[in-house]
C-alpha cells in the first residue's frame, strides 16, 4: 500500500517540486494550498511528469480548514504517513519599522502555521505508532541574519518545536521529525521576498537605509550571478533533498541541504551536524 503524505503550501517552489517527486516514487500525494486559484502550475507540472495528485484547500492559518484537510484525508486513506510543513514566508524588515500586524503575520505563518498542522496530524499518528513531520525551516533558523530577525525569531522556534517533540514523541510513538534547513532559493528570494518587500512600504528613508541598500544588493548580486550556484539552490534541489530525508529509515532531526548551507552554519552545527546527540542528552537528563 502506497504511503500517504499531504505538503503544505505546493502552489510554487519546494512543495510544488516535492509533491511531484513524491508522487514519482509512488507517494499519494495530497497537495495543498491556501488558494486553489493557483493550482495550474501544480497541475501543470504533474501532469508533464506523469504523476496524479490529489489537491486540497488548507489554510496553515485557520484550523478548521486543517483540521478538515485531515479529516478527510484520514476517511479515504485511512492513515497519514507524512506531513511536510513547508508554507511560509520571508520577510525583510527592521524591528523598528515592523507593524505589529506584520509581526503577528510572519510568525503566525511561519510558526504558528506549523504547530496547528502538526497538532492536527499526531493523533492518527500516534494511534498508529508511525509517521513522519518534516519542517521546512532555513538556516535562518540557525543562525541569524541582518533585516531578518523577525522571520528567523519564527524559524528558530520551529527548530525548538522540531526538537522538542524528537525528545518524547519521537522515542515513545515512533513518530520521526526532521528539520530541513536550506540556505537561499533561487528566484523565490527575489520573487517573494523583496515583493513582498516593497508591497508594504519598501526602503525607508532612515538611518537603517545605507545599511539595508548594501543587503539588498548584496542578495540581488548572489542570486543572479555566478555565486549563486554556491549560496543559492533550486527549489527542486531542496526537494530532493527533502524527499530522501523522508524515506530514510533513521532521520536526522536536523538537515541542511547544501554545502553552503553546512559551511554557513557550521559554527552552530559541528558539534552536532544531526542533533541526535543534543536529542539523546536531553531524554537522559529528563527521561530516564
Amino acid at each position: 500500500m502506497s504511503k500517504v503524505a499531504l505538503i503544505t503550501g505546493t502552489s510554487s517552489g519546494v512543495g510544488l517540486n516535492l509533491s511531484i517527486i513524491l508522487a514519482k516514487r509512488g507517494y499519494k500525494v495530497y497537495a495543498s494550498m491556501r488558494n486553489l486559484a493557483k493550482k495550474d502550475n501544480l497541475l501543470t507540472a504533474a501532469k508533464e511528469a506523469g504523476v496524479d495528485l490529489e489537491l486540497k484547500q488548507l489554510d496553515v492559518q485557520d484550523m478548521s480548514s486543517i483540521n478538515q484537510c485531515v479529516d478527510e484525508i484520514i476517511a479515504v486513506e485511512d492513515k497519514l504517513d507524512v506531513l511536510v510543513n513547508n508554507a511560509g514566508a520571508g520577510f525583510i524588515r527592521t524591528t523598528e519599522q515592523a507593524t505589529e500586524e506584520e509581526i503577528q503575520w510572519v510568525i503566525d505563518v511561519n510558526l504558528t502555521g506549523v504547530i496547528r498542522c502538526t497538532k492536527a496530524v499526531l493523533h492518527h499518528m500516534r494511534k498508529a505508532r508511525s509517521g513522519r513531520v518534516v519542517n521546512i525551516s532555513s538556516v535562518g533558523g540557525l543562525v541569524g541574519q541582518p533585516f531578518n530577525e523577525v522571520y528567523c525569531a519564527a524559524k528558530f522556534a520551529v527548530e525548538g518545536y522540531t526538537e522538542s517533540l524528537a525528545t518524547y514523541v519521537q522515542p515513545n510513538f515512533n513518530i520521526q521529525f526532521t528539520s530541513i534547513q536550506p540556505g537561499g532559493i533561487a528566484t523565490e528570494f527575489v520573487n517573494n521576498v523583496l515583493q513582498q518587500f516593497t508591497a508594504t512600504g519598501g526602503m525607508k528613508n532612515d538611518e537603517y537605509k545605507p545599511i539595508l541598500e548594501t543587503y539588498l544588493g548584496g542578495a540581488r548580486q548572489r542570486a543572479v550571478s555566478g555565486e549563486s550556484a554556491a549560496s543559492y539552490q533550486t527549489s527542486e534541489e531542496v526537494a530532493l533533498v527533502t524527499a530522501d530525508c523522508i524515506e530514510m529509515d533513521n532521520p536526522p532531526i536536523r538537515m541542511r541541504t547544501s554545502d553552503w548551507s553546512e559551511d554557513f552554519t557550521k559554527l552552530k552545527t559541528q558539534a552536532d551536524p544531526d542533533g541526535k546527540l543534543q536529542q539523546e542528552d536531553v531524554i537522559k537528563r529528563f527521561l530516564t
